[in-house]
């Protein structure tokens, strides 16, 4: 077995199973470390003692090393491959077979973990259609937010890269400023295919304030996607945290309005909005986007819980954007 493949692979699993990051870390280093090598200097330092004594290298990821390059799968890979081999959540099943991609995921460039075309590398192999970037905004200065000039040079690398059977969509999860506006110039924004507006700060004002603030995003012509509406955390290392008050009535009824979609938030930390919210969407005549909001390669996978969430509050398949073929899908993102 290819040992860059297996440790790749081990990291994909850990970060899907929500695994520190640092422990995830230690593989993709790994992986990195050897991938220039080649197959035959990789073996030639594990039978010379080389490789263990490589900085970055450490017991268990030298072992999976081993016994990739003898030829067997690891066996930490392997009891992964065991604990991992049924659906993160097979309550959506059917819902989860018609999503065809997902628009909202990070990568290095702000708080994300990997390359962007590692995220596309995953996004193929999970049989994405369509995967969405859509990095942070300046504002958000603790995600490392993109710059207007950051994010005209990621541009430049997307539309540089060979992305095989998935077709990567630019975007930005742009921030929805306290007065209402979006942080990035409409320039900028005009040159997006998709475009995430989401609430990061002062999340615990009162229900008028933050009412305002986010129908000014939602009015906003660019606006495709209202991220993840309350912004409550219901476990997880950042611990919990309340949704935000807000007049749901009037938010949704001007996300239906305006062709904005709800985002239903994968995340299993953020379970956004609450099953009285995505029904209340609903009965507004909102359409959805399930998304992964994904960190890492491994929680693109993320989209189960989503589809399961969808499915148990009924919401029709053909009212989330996301199980739309990309013609379909470009033609309404295309409405700004």
């Amino acid at each position: 077995m290819d040992p860059v493949a297996a440790l790749n692979e081990i990291a994909f699993w850990l970060e899907r199973e929500l695994a520190p990051s640092f422990k995830v870390q230690a593989f993709r280093k790994a992986a990195a470390i050897i991938a220039p090598l080649g197959a035959d200097e990789v073996a030639a330092r594990v039978a010379d003692g080389r490789l263990k004594r490589t900085k970055g290298i450490g017991d268990r990821t030298f072992q999976v090393i081993s016994q990739a390059v003898d030829g067997e799968v690891p066996d930490y890979l392997a009891d992964l491959r065991a604990r991992n081999a049924e659906p993160l959540d097979a309550e959506g099943a059917d819902l989860r077979a018609q999503l065809r991609g997902d628009l909202h995921s990070h990568t290095e460039w702000s708080d994300g973990t990997v390359p962007i075309e590692v995220m596309a590398a995953a996004a193929a192999t999970l049989g994405r259609e369509y995967q969405a970037i859509t990095d942070h905004s300046p504002t958000l200065t603790v995600a490392s937010g993109l710059s207007a000039e950051r994010l005209t040079e990621q541009l430049d690398v997307i539309a540089g890269l060979d992305t095989g059977s998935v077709t990567l969509l630019t975007g930005i999860e742009v921030d929805i400023l306290e007065d209402g506006t979006l942080d990035q110039t409409p320039e900028l924004l005009d040159r997006l295919d998709v475009v995430v507006a989401s609430v990061h700060s002062k999340l615990r004002a009162d229900s008028r304030t933050m009412t305002a603030r986010m129908l000014g995003g939602i009015r906003a012509p660019h606006t495709n996607v209202l991220g993840h509406v309350t912004g409550r955390l219901v476990q997880g290392s950042r611990g919990t945290r309340p949704p935000s008050e807000f007049d749901a009535d009037a938010v949704f009824a001007a996300c239906a309005e305006n062709g904005v979609a709800v985002e239903i938030n994968s995340r299993p930390e953020r379970q956004d909005p609450p099953d009285d919210l995505i029904q209340r969407a609903l009965d507004a005549g909102c359409l959805f986007s399930i998304d992964t909001d994904a960190h890492a390669p491994g929680q693109l996978d993320f989209l189960a819980y989503g589809a399961a969430r969808a499915a148990a509050n009924g919401v029709p398949a053909e009212r989330i954007v996301t199980t739309w073929p990309l013609p379909k899908l470009r033609e309404w993102l295309a409405k700004a």
